[in-house]
């Protein structure tokens, strides 16, 4: 044999130590692949209950949003009162972009409270209060008239009450107007200020003592 025996010892030496080396290697690149691994698994894990307490806290706040979408829009329905049945139900989300809905709901919010004390009617509207009061009471005036000419047609008790009721419808004739008056205010968004009363309430007397004049 070339080689003596020491010299193959001397080889098998040195491939078992490159063995060892290369094992040693091996190991450390498992081990820091399994660390690694668990490292990503906890972050995960993390990213995973974030997520849900993220996702139960947009539920949270989901549900306390339709809770105060659904207050103002009955809030809006009373204010409305008979008119709410043209707006229907509460709107629904639409896509776009995102937004705050804080922001919007106290944006609603004083909308509502500006509503809550609503204006005046403007003076164009005068002569249109005033056509209303001269209006019911010329109205007043008649079934008045002819609450009279019924009792003196049918005689007997009907001689002595309808003259009664006659006076009375009569003379409420002026507050007739405030009627067709407060539809035009609660269609106008608008209150039924006292100037707007007295206009309707003046024009009414008017109408009542002029026709008292005329056909007493």
């Amino acid at each position: 044999m070339s080689e003596t025996y020491a010299e193959l010892i001397r080889r098998l030496a040195d491939a078992t130590a490159r063995m060892d080396a290369e094992r040693a290697e091996a190991e450390s690149w498992y081990a820091d692949q399994c660390a690694a691994a668990e490292r990503a698994v906890r972050d995960a894990e993390q990213a995973v209950r974030r997520a849900e307490a993220e996702l139960a806290s947009a539920g949270q706040e989901a549900e306390a949003t339709e809770a105060e979408v659904l207050h103002l829009w009955q809030t809006l329905r009373e204010r409305l009162g008979p008119g709410a049945r043209r707006i229907g139900d509460p709107p629904v989300p639409t896509p776009g972009p995102p937004t705050d809905p804080a922001m919007l709901l106290d944006g609603v919010r004083d909308l509502l409270d500006r509503t809550r004390h609503p204006g005046e009617l403007p003076s164009s509207t005068h002569p249109l209060l005033a056509g209303f009061g001269v209006l019911g009471a010329a109205l007043a005036y008649a079934l008045g008239f002819a609450a009279r000419a019924a009792g003196v047609r049918y005689g007997g008790d009907l001689a002595v009450g309808m003259p009664v009721l006659s006076l009375v419808v009569t003379l409420l004739g002026p507050l007739v107007g405030l009627a067709p008056a407060k539809l035009l205010a609660d269609r106008r968004h608008a209150g039924l200020d006292p100037r707007a009363v007295t206009v309707v309430v003046v024009a009414g007397a008017l109408t009542t003592a002029t026709l008292f004049a005329v056909f007493r």
